[in-house]
Protein backbone atom coordinates (compact mmCIF):
# COMPACT_ATOMS: atom_id res chain seq x y z
CA UNK A 1 0.00 0.00 0.00
CA UNK A 2 1.53 3.53 -0.89
CA UNK A 3 0.93 6.20 1.62
CA UNK A 4 0.05 9.50 0.41
CA UNK A 5 2.23 12.34 1.94
CA UNK A 6 -0.21 15.77 2.24
CA UNK A 7 1.12 18.91 1.21
CA UNK A 8 1.76 21.11 4.16
CA UNK A 9 1.28 25.16 4.74
CA UNK A 10 4.47 25.11 7.09
CA UNK A 11 7.39 23.03 8.37
CA UNK A 12 6.23 22.54 11.45
CA UNK A 13 2.40 21.00 10.32
CA UNK A 14 5.34 18.61 7.99
CA UNK A 15 7.05 17.88 11.66
CA UNK A 16 3.96 17.45 13.37
CA UNK A 17 2.17 15.06 10.50
CA UNK A 18 5.49 13.04 10.12
CA UNK A 19 5.50 12.82 14.52
CA UNK A 20 2.11 11.24 14.26
CA UNK A 21 2.33 8.61 11.79
CA UNK A 22 5.94 7.66 13.33
CA UNK A 23 4.70 4.34 13.77
CA UNK A 24 3.37 3.36 10.88
CA UNK A 25 5.80 4.69 8.73
CA UNK A 26 8.55 2.52 10.79
CA UNK A 27 6.29 -0.51 10.22
CA UNK A 28 6.13 0.41 6.46
CA UNK A 29 9.78 1.17 6.32
CA UNK A 30 10.31 -2.78 8.21
CA UNK A 31 7.90 -4.62 5.75
CA UNK A 32 9.43 -2.97 2.48
CA UNK A 33 13.16 -4.28 3.60
CA UNK A 34 11.86 -7.53 4.53
CA UNK A 35 10.28 -7.97 1.11
CA UNK A 36 13.21 -6.68 -0.47
CA UNK A 37 11.59 -3.46 -2.45
CA UNK A 38 14.08 -0.39 -0.82
CA UNK A 39 16.19 0.59 -3.31
CA UNK A 40 19.46 3.11 -2.77
CA UNK A 41 19.31 6.22 -5.30
CA UNK A 42 22.03 7.60 -6.63
CA UNK A 43 23.64 11.36 -6.27
CA UNK A 44 21.86 12.37 -9.30
CA UNK A 45 18.09 11.07 -8.42
CA UNK A 46 18.50 12.01 -5.13
CA UNK A 47 19.42 15.97 -6.20
CA UNK A 48 16.45 15.59 -8.58
CA UNK A 49 14.10 14.76 -5.24
CA UNK A 50 15.53 17.15 -3.12
CA UNK A 51 15.31 19.99 -5.11
CA UNK A 52 17.22 23.41 -4.70
CA UNK A 53 20.02 23.68 -2.56
CA UNK A 54 20.15 25.56 0.13
CA UNK A 55 22.71 28.15 0.53
CA UNK A 56 24.65 27.75 3.66
CA UNK A 57 25.32 30.95 5.80
CA UNK A 58 26.52 31.78 9.38
CA UNK A 59 24.69 34.20 11.90
CA UNK A 60 25.50 35.09 15.23
CA UNK A 61 23.06 34.63 18.16
CA UNK A 62 23.37 35.00 21.88
CA UNK A 63 23.83 32.23 23.77
CA UNK A 64 20.63 32.76 25.28
CA UNK A 65 18.82 32.55 22.11
CA UNK A 66 20.33 29.43 21.13
CA UNK A 67 19.81 27.81 24.27
CA UNK A 68 16.43 28.31 24.05
CA UNK A 69 16.16 27.27 20.53
CA UNK A 70 17.67 24.24 21.12
CA UNK A 71 15.52 23.21 24.48
CA UNK A 72 12.00 23.93 22.12
CA UNK A 73 13.67 22.04 18.96
CA UNK A 74 14.31 19.02 21.56
CA UNK A 75 10.70 19.09 23.04
CA UNK A 76 9.28 19.38 19.01
CA UNK A 77 12.16 16.72 18.42
CA UNK A 78 13.31 18.71 15.62
CA UNK A 79 17.40 18.86 15.15
CA UNK A 80 17.72 22.56 16.67
CA UNK A 81 19.16 24.11 13.24
CA UNK A 82 15.89 23.30 11.04
CA UNK A 83 13.74 24.80 13.95
CA UNK A 84 15.76 27.62 13.23
CA UNK A 85 14.93 27.93 10.05
CA UNK A 86 11.59 26.76 10.46
CA UNK A 87 11.11 29.48 12.73
CA UNK A 88 12.88 32.57 10.41
CA UNK A 89 10.48 30.84 7.19
CA UNK A 90 7.59 31.57 8.96
CA UNK A 91 8.38 35.11 10.21
CA UNK A 92 9.82 36.06 6.78
CA UNK A 93 6.35 34.74 5.30
CA UNK A 94 4.56 36.35 7.85
CA UNK A 95 5.93 39.73 7.33
CA UNK A 96 5.32 40.21 3.73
Amino acid sequence: MARRIPKFPNEAAEAAWWDKHRTELDEDFSRMARQGRLRRLDAKQLAARVGKPARVVSIRLPEEDLALARDQASRKGLPYQTYIKSLLHEALRQAR
